[in-house]
């Protein structure tokens, strides 16, 4: 899918997205070393300086890589991105999402989710997403947005250990019919 545009700036009332750059790591890792937001993560070890610098430029390097702002302050809180490696044919994966704990049960998550799935949706036919087996509070958040569980699994390799991930999906018909868009 190559017209597909991995980097867009997207926003709404409560979100701006807008591609990663080097220049940032600083305002990320402000927000990504408060431990508490890694406590439940399969990368637990995550608000580590060394740790985030490896994730961080994966993300760069990854060349999917959002930076998502409040819309009404304009301050950092957090990142997501786009990422085809682990995804089928005609998906795409939306994943790698953090956000600072004071947006946390509030809109943010919803709508970083609708702006990226709506994006996703207009080249793809399914986005996925692989949540830590173990990670209820994602998992949970999945469910609000209306993903559905599948029965595929994928284990990811970390530096202590593999961590089992499930899959959830979400396609054309469960996005528009869905709650993000009700």
């Amino acid at each position: 899918m190559n017209d597909f545009d991995a980097q867009p700036r997207l926003a709404d009332a409560v979100v701006r997205l807008r591609p990663m750059i080097p220049d940032e790591f600083d305002a990320l890792f402000a927000v990504a070393s408060d431990r508490e937001i890694w406590a439940i993560h399969p990368a637990h070890d995550r608000w580590q300086e060394p740790v985030f610098r490896r994730f961080f430029a994966d993300g760069l390097a990854s060349g999917g890589a959002l930076v998502i702002e409040d819309a009404a302050t304009g301050a950092v809180i957090g990142s997501s991105r786009f990422d085809p490696t682990r995804a089928g044919v005609g998906e795409i994966e939306i994943g790698w999402t953090f956000l600072a704990r004071s947006h946390w049960g509030g809109a943010a998550n919803r709508s970083v989710k609708r702006l990226m799935i709506g994006h996703a949706l207009t080249t793809y036919r399914r986005v996925i997403f692989l949540v830590g087996e173990g990670n209820a509070r994602s998992r949970r958040a999945m469910d609000k947005i209306g993903a559905v569980l599948t029965d595929r699994r994928h284990d990811v390799a970390l530096a202590d250990g593999v961590a089992r991930h499930v899959i959830y999906a979400i396609d054309r018909a469960g996005f528009e019919g869905g709650p993000l868009n009700g």
